[in-house]
């Protein structure tokens, strides 16, 4: 639930992202980073921060969806970003295919703050540790979260829920052993299907 910090880094990632492929290891990315102020941060906490969060998420990817990062459309780039954020936090891989994914396929084109709180007040019950988080906690997450989804594509500024269009080179980037990560998608599934074959 550590998911406080920012959005989706899309450019920033793909920088970083980049930098991992030709290093071939994150600690030196790590490294790098701070000597240069790569993320040009003006604090020293910030850019720890930001960088963390950035290398844990890429951190996710497979090596054909890292590649596919630097050199896919700026949809695919932000679908796998997505995917990243999913991968390193089970709350919003949940929250995407309990209330976005079922809420799209079920023809309910909206996604607001209430569906958050009462998808959290849910997990409440089956994880009684979220009660730990204070309010001011809770309304940043979901802040974080919808701004990610907006800059991700998958919420309209109206806050309707934009379809997923996961094209063929996308769904070959991801392994056969993680293919339910699409799930985190807005798409029906024999869109998805079709394109796969």
């Amino acid at each position: 639930m550590a998911f406080t910090t920012g959005g989706l880094f899309h450019r920033d990632s793909v920088k970083l992202a980049e930098l991992y492929l030709d290093l071939k290891e994150w600690d030196s990315v790590r490294d790098k980073v701070f000597f240069k102020n790569l993320l040009q941060s003006r604090t020293l906490n910030s850019l720890t921060r930001v960088s963390r969060e950035i290398i844990s998420r890429l951190k996710t990817l497979e090596a054909d969806e890292l590649d596919l990062l630097i050199s896919g459309s700026t949809q695919e780039q932000k679908y796998l970003l997505w995917l990243a954020v999913c991968r390193r936090y089970r709350f919003i891989a949940d929250f995407a295919k309990e209330v976005i994914r079922e809420r799209y396929i079920s023809l309910k084109s909206d996604l607001h703050y209430e569906e958050f709180d009462y998808f959290f007040n849910k997990k409440l019950e089956w994880h009684p540790e979220l009660e730990e988080i204070k309010p001011t906690t809770r309304n940043k997450l979901r802040q974080v979260l919808f701004r990610i989804l907006r800059e991700a594509e998958l919420l309209a500024t109206d806050h309707t829920i934009n379809g997923s269009m996961l094209s063929k080179r996308f769904l070959d980037a991801i392994p056969q052993k993680r293919r339910q990560d699409v799930l985190v998608f807005p798409a029906f599934e024999s869109g998805i299907t079709r394109v796969a074959t």
